[in-house]
């Protein structure tokens, strides 16, 4: 798998100039490592996304609450197709036995995911009212949907679904 290659690459560099406890932490707690990666990747996406959509493409909307709402759910929806992808064959190396155990995963994924992205505009919307910084806002409320995510997919969603390396 390239990110494998990726990963060891990276971590050959952190031995090779004096870092090699740091890699050798990073090999024993691999699976939260991957989560922080691909879960700071994931906010990138969204705060990106986000970015692009409020700040430029519906920049002309007047009502703050609109233009707020209408960026944050489609990157919700951008970044939360990244997260089950990333998460599913880079993190937790989840394998699904048939249709209905796929369905069931996702259906999983995306209502934790709707769950925590409720949160993310209550956040959002307490901004606006507050006049608070909407991307200061942004930041901090992925911090918050990064840390409940990560228990619903260790402890729900994926759980029991890693598959075996021979």
């Amino acid at each position: 798998m390239i990110i494998d290659k990726i990963e060891e690459f990276c971590l050959k560099i952190l031995e090779k100039i004096g870092l090699k406890a740091l890699a050798e932490w990073y090999r024993k707690h691999q699976e939260g490592m991957r989560y922080l990666v691909f879960g700071a990747l994931t906010t990138v996406v969204n705060i990106i996304t986000y970015t692009i959509l409020a700040s430029l493409i519906l920049r002309g909307i007047e009502n703050d609450s609109v233009r707020v709402n209408v960026s944050e759910i489609i990157a919700f929806i951008v970044s939360v197709i990244f997260a089950y992808v990333t998460n599913k064959r880079y993190v937790f190396n989840s394998k699904t036995n048939g249709f209905k155990d796929f369905i069931r995963e996702i259906a999983s994924f995306f209502s934790c995911r709707i769950l925590t992205e409720i949160i993310s505009i209550l956040m959002m919307n307490a901004a606006v009212w507050l006049s608070i910084n909407d991307i200061l806002m942004k930041v901090i409320s992925n911090i918050v949907v990064i840390i409940l995510n990560f228990v619903f997919s260790k402890i729900w969603i994926f759980k029991g679904k890693q598959k075996t390396e021979s």
